[in-house]
């Protein structure tokens, strides 16, 4: 039995700078965005590209959900990488110079401040890795 796809007719969002998509999520600096086939990412959230955001294929991103490539606060800056098929929960905030792992789950309401390695489970604030996907630790 083959595998059903999640999206059957999935297209590329209009993205209009600083406007809501159709989703209802917002785009700042969106030359900085590369945005990956079958994406899925939830009404308001905001994503700050410009020192890139790189969202790769099959991605999840709940909703309220805030991507930074600069940080006003500490004037740091760099791109923000959300490698194939992670997942990333609700009210969560990825700061710049992030690089969260292929197929890892960020669990709701973390706070990513340093990279998260591919196939673990991580969440809290800071965001820590809590198990491999396979159960280890």
């Amino acid at each position: 039995m083959a595998k059903k796809q999640r999206f059957e007719n999935w297209e590329y969002p209009e993205i209009i700078e600083g406007k809501p998509t159709k989703y209802n999520w917002v785009v700042q600096n969106k030359e900085g965005l590369d945005l990956g086939y079958q994406t899925d990412i939830g009404a308001f959230s905001y994503i700050n590209a410009k020192y890139g955001v790189v969202i790769e294929e099959g991605v999840q991103i709940g909703s309220h959900c805030s991507l930074y490539s600069l940080s006003t606060i500490d004037d740091k800056k760099g791109k923000v990488h959300l490698k194939k098929n992670c997942k990333i929960g609700s009210h969560t905030t990825i700061l710049p110079c992030v690089t969260i792992g292929k197929n890892t789950i960020i669990g709701a309401n973390s706070l990513v401040l340093s990279d998260i390695p591919d196939n673990v489970i991580a969440y809290g604030v800071p965001a820590k890795v809590v198990r491999s996907i396979d159960g280890e630790r």
